[in-house]
């Protein structure tokens, strides 16, 4: 019974899939626009936030905003949000100290270092991990 009930669940997304991409001319195009506005909006309020404030009220704001929201989604509209911010705030001496040198592969140090700066904001999850990485790549620019 329960193998019927699991094989019923795995046919249901199937199913679900294919039926997305036979109609994704129908909805992917509203979809991609509506996220292309939001992530203009996200930039707007970040260039707002950094012409008024310094660097690390930029990737505090943005921690702080990423925290009530998940997914890939958010990810790239608060990445979006920082990286206009961290371009127009005022440069704080501090902002940078510990923070690891950017590299394109990743060191378990960098890692670390990025795992441990959410876990110390109480922020999960992998999102705010690839926020640090756009710190430490602003840093080592």
């Amino acid at each position: 019974m329960i193998k019927k009930l699991v094989w019923g669940v795995i046919l249901v997304i199937i199913i679900g899939i294919f039926g997305a991409w036979l109609t994704q001319d129908s909805w992917l195009p509203g979809w991609n626009a509506e996220l292309a506005q939001e992530v203009e909006e996200y930039e707007k309020r970040g260039l707002a936030l950094g012409k008024a404030e310094g660097q690390q009220a930029c990737l505090e704001e943005t921690l702080t905003s990423f925290d009530q929201c998940s997914g890939f989604t958010c990810t790239v509209k608060h990445g979006k949000f920082l990286n206009a911010c961290l371009a127009h705030a005022s440069p704080e001496e501090s902002f940078c100290e510990n923070v690891p040198a950017y590299n394109e592969e990743r060191s378990e140090d960098d890692k670390t270092w990025a795992r441990e700066s959410c876990w110390g904001r109480d922020i999960r999850g992998e999102g705010c991990r690839l926020l640090m990485r756009q710190q430490q790549f602003f840093c080592s620019k």
